[in-house]
């Protein structure tokens, strides 16, 4: 009598069979997993694959009671919101993806689930109010997926890399060697008695090394190319694993029937290759992540506080556990804290998805990667920034703005998909010549043709060269968030600028102070109110009042384009436009003026002159003969006739722009076909920037982290920007001209195959070759045209 196969999991029923709706279960466990998905319609799981699930475990989770690993293992947690991590190592297919992805459906504690396939990670997002993390993992394991914890995962370190890569090269190369070995008296064609004597024992011991090699070493290529098959989906893999399986069967024929000894070395050998270039490119991912996940991140900045209350700027990853810092209105929290001054009113919608601003108190705990909306508090740091969430911050799904796909990404997907039908076509037409030109030749043409012919050197195109774009930048001071906003600054045609703080020195502007005189009170309310916000007039105000005590404030308010609002005991103060200080005093003036009210009566006014960024004219006519310039202010046209002067006549200005006015600007151009890159202060531009192709925040402290922009830069390379921008097309450039040379070399390839002239070995070891030719010009050629950025 067969075995029956568990629906769930697929292992043999052994002793006994549970039934449930006429479908076999190897045990309870598997039968209640079932019983479980189809009570809350999640029958689906088992259409993308059968047998997809995993035999249940008996785990013991009781010591996730304990608040000590909770607060060890959950990376964020609010009042209605944690965050954690798991590693899941039984996830293998698209069915546990799709039925972690829907677990909510399964326990409504559960909010949000993110699955990495390739690590084996879910990220979480629960109410431990709801569903405690002992349930939610009990959750897990029932369903067939226990989380990994270990002490690894408390002290938050990466799961060590699995070794099963480095076994399967070993069990090649071992093959590989010995075959070869066994093979020389078939190479030099030797004969005599002892030779002709153990010949079929050479040839029998060569079959049976090669067994491992296939089933074992090579056995992600058969699984993958299935999994491409099954999904109608041609990848890279059907070619090669059609290849290796032809090259198995043939050889093994050939011993078989004795005639011949096969080609068991060029098997071997095309496998131990094949695997050496795919160690060779994990290496170099996690390389290139590596430089991406965190030198992007560390030249952001923070205000800290010495101890006799002296403020300064230290960069983030420069901050210790204990010191004490300032967080601005508008400000990221760079690393976890408490609460020590001031009322912090966050918002973490960046970490969370969640919009509701927390309220939080002294003494309170402060997630990284929440920003502050009320006014400036004081807080000190918990832990490092490398310990805390915001180096997954611009990584996390809520910055990814749907502006345009990637098509490089998308040229890679359509080619490999064309390449492979092509390619298989061209194997099996080949075939069919040489079977009526000379049958002798056919299958070694076939596999040869199937061998060479691999797009694998343009899955590393495009990370080489923008991973070394991206580090070339950053050495630059243009901290780009990823590798798709340099493909998109390659195709920029409208370059828009802001005006002040951008255009303009926001430190070294001549300010006049016009009305009646401010009493000291006065002042100090005026300096504690500028402190909280990260407009370039409100701190070029603040640096004015150096001598002024600070107040921490009753009630703060910044309304963007408008102006602050503060209060302090029985007194309140306003600082902006004249609209928003509700007086007609001067409001028609032309000059840049901010004005001030405090009890609701106007005081007077502080007028800005502004100085101009040096080499600003140069820069514009760099830019004038590529690309279509605008400069968008809130300021009024009082410098107009000044900045026609200064730039460029084709320069279009537009004055008195909202923030929603720039907004609009830039949606409409892009409606006319526009590619906009908006470059401004990051604070009443955010609209702009979110809206824009792409938008560079300008900073002078790289304090203002601004999730709406593509990158920060800093303001004293705002004169490279077109350097830049070419740097940025000759990368892209260098990425086309690597798939012309991976193209040429595939065609070059096919000549030998199709003609007969290439052997499946010669073919194994040009195939990791083109890949490191790949590798070698997007270096050479990125590095080459980046030494141009040092002029």
């Amino acid at each position: 009598m067969s075995k029956k196969a568990c629906h769930h999991c697929g292992l043999d029923c052994e002793s006994s069979v549970y039934y449930f709706e006429e479908k076999p279960f190897c045990c309870h466990g598997c039968k209640s997993v079932f019983r479980l998905l189809k009570s809350h319609k999640l029958e689906d799981y088992y259409t993308y694959q059968e047998t997809p699930g995993q035999k249940p475990q008996s785990r013991a989770y009781d010591y996730l009671d304990s608040v000590e690993f909770k607060e060890q293992l959950i990376e964020f947690s609010d009042a209605n919101i944690q965050i954690i991590t798991l590693t899941i190592p039984s996830i293998h297919c698209s069915s546990c993806i799709w039925v972690l992805e829907h677990l909510y459906r399964l326990n409504s504690g559960v909010k949000n689930v993110v699955v990495d396939f390739n690590k084996k990670n879910v990220r979480i997002h629960f109410n431990e109010k709801e569903i405690p993390l002992k349930h939610l993992a009990e959750l897990l394991n029932k369903i067939g997926y226990p989380p990994h914890i270990s002490l690894d995962s408390l002290e938050h370190k990466k799961e060590p890399q699995s070794r099963s890569l480095i076994y399967k090269i070993a069990v090649a190369g071992f093959a590989f060697g010995n075959i070869m070995f066994l093979s020389f008296p078939e190479y030099f064609q030797e004969h005599g008695v002892w030779i002709d004597k153990y010949k079929g024992i050479f040839r029998w011991l060569s079959l049976a090394m090669s067994i491992p090699v296939v089933f074992y070493a090579a056995q992600d290529y058969f699984v993958k190319a299935f999994k491409g098959i099954r999904a109608k989906h041609l990848t890279i893999d059907v070619p090669i694993a059609l290849g290796i399986g032809v090259l198995f069967i043939r050889s093994s024929v050939d011993v078989i029937l004795n005639n011949g000894s096969g080609f068991f070395d060029s098997l071997a050998g095309l496998v131990f290759f094949l695997l050496i270039g795919m160690f060779f490119q994990q290496k170099t991912y996690a390389f290139l992540s590596f430089e991406r996940d965190y030198k992007s991140y560390l030249p952001i900045s923070v205000t800290a506080i010495k101890d006799n209350l002296d403020e300064h700027q230290i960069a983030v990853n420069a901050i210790k556990k204990d010191n004490k810092l300032l967080i601005r209105h508008g400000e990221l929290i760079p690393v976890d804290c408490t609460l020590l001054k001031g009322k912090a009113i966050i918002d973490y919608s960046f970490v969370t998805g969640e919009s509701t601003e927390v309220v939080k108190e002294a003494n309170d705990k402060l997630f990284a990667g929440g920003k502050q909306r009320g006014a400036a508090i004081e807080v000190k740091a918990l832990k490092t920034m490398q310990q805390s969430y915001l180096t997954q911050l611009w990584e996390h799904q809520i910055f990814e703005k749907p502006k345009f796909t990637s098509s490089v990404s998308k040229l890679t997907d359509h080619f490999s998909k064309y390449f492979t039908f092509v390619i298989i076509s061209i194997a099996v037409l080949a075939f069919i010549f040489w079977m009526w030109y000379d049958a002798s030749q056919a299958l070694n043409v076939f596999t040869a043709v199937l061998i060479i012919a691999c797009p694998s050197a343009l899955a590393l195109a495009a990370p080489f060269t923008f991973g070394h774009s991206l580090r070339i930048l950053s050495q630059h001071k243009l901290f780009i968030k990823n590798a798709e906003t340099i493909e998109k600054m390659a195709h920029i045609d409208t370059i828009i600028f802001d005006k002040t703080g951008t255009l303009t020195y926001s430190k070294e502007a001549k300010i006049e102070y016009v009305g009646i005189a401010l009493s000291n009170e006065e002042k100090s309310i005026l300096k504690s109110t500028l402190r909280n916000s990260n407009h370039p007039h409100s701190r070029a105000l603040y640096d004015l009042l150096k001598t002024q005590s600070i107040h921490s404030l009753d009630d703060f308010e910044e309304i963007l384009g408008s102006g602050l609002y503060g209060a302090y005991k029985n007194q309140t103060i306003k600082i902006g436009s004249a609209e928003f200080i509700n007086t007609k005093e001067d409001q028609h003036t032309l000059q840049t003026s901010v004005y001030i009210s405090t009890n609701k009566q106007y005081k007077g006014q502080f007028k800005f002159y502004s100085k101009y960024r040096s080499n600003i004219t140069s820069l514009f006519k760099s830019l004038q003969k590529q690309y279509d310039l605008v400069v968008l202010t809130g300021d009024n046209d009082s410098e107009r006739e000044h900045l026609e002067k200064l730039l460029p006549s084709k320069t279009a200005l537009l004055f008195n722009q909202k923030p929603i006015d720039k907004l609009e600007y830039v949606e409409h151009h892009q409606n006319q076909g526009s590619k906009i890159l908006m470059i401004g202060d990051g604070l009443n531009d955010a609209g702009a920037l979110a809206q824009s192709d792409v938008g560079i925040s300008l900073s002078e402290d790289i304090n203002s982290f601004s999730p709406a922009c593509d990158g920060i830069l800093h303001a004293t390379k705002l004169e490279k920007v077109a350097h830049f921008l070419r740097f940025c097309k000759q990368a892209y450039s260098v990425l086309k001209s690597s798939y012309f040379i991976s193209i040429l070399y595939n065609v070059i390839g096919l000549y030998f195959a199709i003609t007969g002239q290439l052997e499946p070995i010669i073919a194994a070891i040009l195939m990791p070759l083109s890949s490191i030719s790949i590798v070698v010009f997007t270096s050479v050629a990125t590095n080459y045209v980046g030494r141009k950025l040092k002029i």
